[in-house]
């Protein structure tokens, strides 16, 4: 699956080494971490090591994550899809730029992102992994027809009191919820 997908708006391609500045740019802007601030990469070496995370999965199994670009101006707004987890769950996930918050591109990237990880591995479990507080993503988790299936504090989150939410599209066994959560 190396060709780009398309959706309505959005052009959806395999990262290679040229994505890295747009990437990071949207991975460093606080406003997209407003509901996890400690993760906001500060390093372009962060981002390097969440591309080869992706890089590996699409290796493994077929399918990463993408980054996205409007169709009508090549703009990167994006990344996400599908990545594997543990080998044994697909994570869906969704990190639009700030500036192009509220306009649906994150389920419109999502669904694209179950739809290619149902093509490919049917029988493997879609899951959405994130914390409480972040309504707007368990509302795309939602809307994608997905059901919450665990909730329990945010083991190494530097906030304590923080709950970490998994939403699946069936119940998940203890050696896949082990492997989301990881």
């Amino acid at each position: 699956m190396t060709d780009d997908t398309f959706t309505e708006r959005l052009r959806l391609s395999r990262p290679d080494a040229s994505d890295l500045d747009d990437v990071f740019a949207i991975q460093r802007d606080p406003r997209v971490w407003t509901h996890y601030p400690s993760l906001r990469h500060t390093d372009p070496a962060q981002t390097v090591e969440m591309m080869q995370r992706w890089q590996r999965s699409w290796d493994q199994a077929g399918l990463g994550s993408w980054v996205v670009r409007l169709r009508d101006s090549d703009e990167v707004v994006g990344n996400g899809g599908c990545t594997l987890l543990g080998g044994a769950v697909w994570n869906v996930g969704y990190r639009i730029a700030a500036d192009h918050h509220g306009q649906g591109l994150a389920t419109e990237l999502a669904q694209a992102g179950i739809d290619a990880a149902r093509a490919i591995a049917p029988a493997r479990p879609v899951v959405a992994y994130l914390v409480e507080h972040n309504r707007a993503s368990a509302h795309v988790a939602e809307k994608l027809g997905l059901r919450l299936v665990h909730r329990a504090p945010d083991a190494g989150n530097p906030d304590p009191g923080v709950m970490r939410l998994v939403y699946a599209d069936r119940p998940l066994t203890t050696g896949e919820l082990a492997a989301t959560l990881g």
